[in-house]
């Protein structure tokens, strides 16, 4: 008894400490920031000092503090008092000059961590089984601001379902905002397309989302568009490419997808000298895939299968590529010839990659970029039973999709993309003429 008592004291002059430390840690921030603010003040000051009236004072003063303004960051909410600057100049046109701070800009409520946090933390609280991270059982209290108190403190309690309602709207006008921006700034090299399905708890039909991912002239990666299809039709990417193209997007040079895409009609329509590639990962599931057909490849022999795919896969040229397939029908056509003429049937469309700079094949042989930045949103979506509506499955894809975006390198050798766009030929993966060299060597050996 002594024992429980002295171990119930020390859990909890744990949770105090733990407690104090998280006070700590927010008067700690609190206290950086005033000093940053102040600290920038200062060298704003310093910098227009030169600046004076015709009786020498200087144009730009202190002005005493604002009002204190709550702001919410990783460590919880603190309270701050920004400094304020009284600046009199003018520029050359004439419109006066104001001052404003890097560190926290006016109207600033959340730090832009807390931003990019709040749509992973909404789908976490809506579905996982575990207590703070799930929706309690109906009447109960707390899910979503219980899930966030140890992040917020206290003042998670502020994240009521009518605020989450607030910030799904938010999210839903930024949503057709950003549905709706021009695109003519950038040319884009490489699109990916696919189709990812969310299900839908208020509607029979799971929500298609079709999805496209550019590659600007800099070799960064864009999402380009989010769009609601119907069963990734040839009508509703016609539609959403109609829009991709009235927005500015110029014809690209290569589009990556997988083969049963409606996309490819609607791309040859819109932009018919965009070259094609088939995912090369949705080919090799198909290939091994079992069905009802006999002679479809059984399941003893998928492992040999595969191996023989990635052979393929990694084949250094087109002319290793074309070898390799002989060597896959040599071993499957008598007995699987559905398997072979699966490989086969998009063969042009699986080896255009060797037209295109050997550093992005890894990027371009498949739909992986969509594929890992959807696979949060499907985990998910799994546990929640599905978005409320389709605008809300829309708006949450597109808010994840900022988050991820955030994160994303340039592809491999971003050089080679303006180069590209600049109508430089590859052969094999290597510029034209390294190429050409590099084959009148191998005659000379031969």
């Amino acid at each position: 008894m002594l024992e429980f008592t002295l171990l119930s004291q020390e859990c909890t002059e744990e949770n105090l400490v733990g407690l104090a430390l998280d006070e700590l840690a927010r008067e700690g921030a609190r206290r950086m920031i005033c000093t940053a603010l102040e600290a920038e003040v200062s060298e704003y000051l310093a910098r227009v000092r030169a600046a004076r009236d015709e009786r020498g004072h200087a144009l730009a003063t202190r002005n005493g503090k604002a009002q204190e303004r709550t702001v919410q960051l990783g460590c919880g909410e603190i309270q701050v008092r920004a400094p304020r600057v009284n600046d009199r100049r003018v520029d050359d046109a004439g419109e006066p000059v104001r001052f404003q701070s890097r560190i926290l800009p006016p109207y600033m409520r959340r730090s832009p961590n807390m931003a990019t946090l709040l749509p992973v933390l909404y789908l976490r609280t809506h579905g996982v089984r575990a207590r703070g991270l799930s929706t309690l059982a109906p009447g109960a209290r707390g899910d979503f601001s219980e899930a966030l108190t140890p992040l917020l403190g206290e003042e998670a309690a502020r994240l009521s379902p009518a605020t989450l309602v607030r910030l799904k709207k938010e999210w839903t006008g930024e949503y057709e905002t950003w549905s709706k921006r021009d695109l003519s700034a950038h040319q884009y090299a490489y699109l990916w397309a696919n189709g990812v399905y969310f299900n839908v708890r208020l509607e029979e039909d799971r929500l298609a989302c079709l999805v496209v991912v550019g590659v600007r002239e800099d070799g960064s990666k864009e999402v380009l568009a989010i769009s609601d299809g119907y069963r990734e039709s040839t009508e509703s990417w016609k539609t959403l490419l109609r829009e991709l193209k009235q927005r500015g997007l110029s014809e690209p040079l290569l589009a990556v997808g997988e083969g049963a895409l409606g996309f490819w009609e609607a791309l040859r329509e819109l932009y018919p000298h965009t070259q094609e590639q088939r995912c090369w990962v949705h080919k090799i599931a198909n290939v091994c895939k079992l069905c009802e057909f006999e002679d479809k490849l059984p399941k003893r022999l998928q492992p040999r299968a595969k191996s023989k795919l990635h052979d393929l896969l990694n084949a250094e040229s087109r002319a290793a590529a074309e070898a390799e397939l002989e060597r896959f029908r040599r071993k499957f056509q008598a007995k699987y010839p559905k398997t072979v003429k699966c490989l086969e049937q998009d063969w042009d469309q699986l080896r255009t990659l060797y037209e295109f700079p050997a550093e992005h094949w890894i990027h371009i042989r498949t739909t992986n970029v969509i594929e890992s930045l959807f696979a949060t949103v499907k985990l998910r979506v799994r546990t929640t039973k599905g978005a409320g509506s389709r605008e809300a499955g829309l708006a949450m894809a597109f808010k994840l999709a900022q988050v991820a975006e955030q994160h994303w390198r340039r592809i491999n050798a971003p050089h080679r993309v303006a180069q590209l766009l600049a109508g430089a030929r590859f052969v094999d993966g290597l510029p034209a003429p390294e190429a050409e060299s590099q084959e009148q060597s191998r005659g000379i050996a031969a």
